[in-house]
């Protein structure tokens, strides 16, 4: 039976764990604020939150329900926007929508809510640019964005008094949630939640990209949730090495401060990678095992020349560098009966960088046309070691063998960068596609490249130093 707290009623259901929380909510709890858009996880027009509890207090996450399955929602508390709603007030994101005529047919209006909502109950900083994070999975098509952004500027701005031990409460007095949200950690607390018997079908984690491709299959079908299983989830650093459970989520990596100083421009790069719904939802282990050729975490983790941990049924763990882990399209090194278990890499050191590049034709929410990422050392101007991937280029996620080994032990120069592009150029095999042409995809590959270099050594190269010699 699942079991969580949808708003202010507690629910406790049979139905199929594989069906979307967006279809319980609006079919079986008619609570129709929550849109149906894109059922791909774009659009935000589903946009719930999910409060996880966590000792005595919530966690707030928005997801994108159309690409969640219910089952995923035991032990939560689920808030749509009829959840947010005060009796005869506007909230103040309401009213900050209102104040700044930021919608137009309205159709989009409750995700817009139910994300600033979250950015409210969030621990993130309170500033604009966070505020904008948070609605970046949210999309408009008819009222001009900056009103938007400039409601977003307003919540900002009547959150400044918020401090965060006292947030709740300081929420609830100033019109941010409804009263009843302080009794929810209780609430859960009390919550008979037994773990879900759910041995049998398809193993799905955040399901991102298995509810895209296959939701209506997955909705009458048995699947085995694993996004609760423990021993999947995790960020350990350890002598220099970082290993993560395949159930950790790129908002985990976001907010872990250590792994932040070691990756200075980690957020930077990690922005590229969708949205915030996303972000909150998507597993690292559901990225490697899509396989996808342009899959944004896999190419990030393939030039941290990382190794997988493989288990299987019967607890056995095998190793797998994952730089040979995947074998031609959508195929890759894993049995019946396995799964993945976690991540491991060495850390950067003081002479080591590492870089991510990524071009799509829009900032959040989009599939790449070519990605890439870069870890090197250098010492004395010498590459001492060079791990170079790319996406887009080839049936699978590449590591650049060949140009990796070339970089190794050369001196750090313009002349060695467009050698080792040569190589790269011999390394990879684009097709036309709706992404681009071969031809296009080669430029941007190359200019990926070169951008490794002049973003990591600015002072040394600049782009010019390639171009005119390419």
């Amino acid at each position: 039976m699942i079991t969580f707290i949808l708003n202010n009623k507690t629910i406790k259901t049979p139905a199929n764990s594989g069906m979307t929380l967006l279809d319980f909510v609006r079919y079986e709890q008619r609570l129709t604020g929550t849109k149906i858009g894109c059922r791909e996880g774009d659009c935000g027009a589903c946009t719930v939150l999910v409060g996880t509890l966590q000792n005595d207090s919530i966690n707030y996450q928005s997801i994108t329900s159309c690409i969640s399955p219910l089952g995923n929602a035991h032990g939560k508390h689920i808030v749509t926007v009829e959840g947010t709603n005060l009796k005869n007030k506007l909230t103040a994101q309401q009213e900050a929508m209102k104040a700044n005529y930021a919608t137009q047919c309205g159709f989009c209006t409750p995700g817009f809510v139910v994300s600033l909502t979250g950015f409210a109950l969030s621990n993130s900083e309170n500033n604009y640019n966070n505020a904008l994070d948070a609605i970046s999975g949210n999309i408009c098509r008819c009222t001009g964005y900056k009103s938007i952004e400039k409601a977003a500027h307003q919540v900002v701005t009547h959150l400044k008094n918020k401090e965060n031990h006292q947030s709740l409460n300081w929420l609830i007095e100033n019109d941010f949630i409804p009263k009843y949200f302080a009794t929810i950690p209780e609430r859960l607390q009390d919550l008979e939640t037994k773990n879900l018997h759910q041995p049998k079908g398809k193993h799905v984690s955040g399901g991102t990209d298995l509810y895209v491709q296959q939701a209506d299959h997955l909705t009458d079908s048995d699947v085995h949730l694993i996004t609760e299983k423990d021993y999947l989830k995790g960020i350990i650093i350890k002598n220099g090495i970082c290993t993560i459970g395949t159930n950790t989520t790129v908002s985990d990596l976001w907010n872990h401060s250590e792994i932040n100083n070691y990756f200075p421009n980690l957020k930077k790069h990690l922005k590229l990678v969708s949205s915030e719904q996303i972000r909150n939802m998507a597993s690292f282990g559901g990225n490697l095992v899509n396989a996808s050729p342009i899959g944004d975490m896999t190419i990030f983790f393939l030039a941290l020349n990382s190794t997988l941990t493989i288990t299987n049924n019967n607890e056995t763990e095998r190793k797998k560098a994952l730089k040979d882990f995947y074998q031609d399209y959508k195929t890759f090194d894993l049995n019946d009966g396995e799964l993945l278990k976690s991540i491991s890499f060495n850390l950067p050191s003081k002479q080591s960088f590492f870089n991510f590049e990524k071009v799509c034709k829009r900032t959040h929410l989009d599939i790449a046309s070519v990605n890439s990422a870069i870890h090197i050392s250098v010492e004395n101007n010498t590459i001492s070691e060079a791990h170079v991937s790319i996406g887009g280029v080839a049936a699978i996620p590449k590591y650049l063998h060949e140009t990796s080994t070339f970089l190794t032990g050369k001196t750090l120069n313009s002349n060695t960068i467009l050698d080792a592009n040569e190589i790269l150029q011999n390394e990879i095999s684009p097709i036309s596609d709706v992404r681009g042409t071969n031809d296009y995809k080669r430029v941007l590959a190359r200019q990926l490249f070169f951008a490794h270099f002049t973003e990591i050594f600015p002072e040394q190269f600049t782009l010019n130093d390639f171009i005119q010699h390419a």
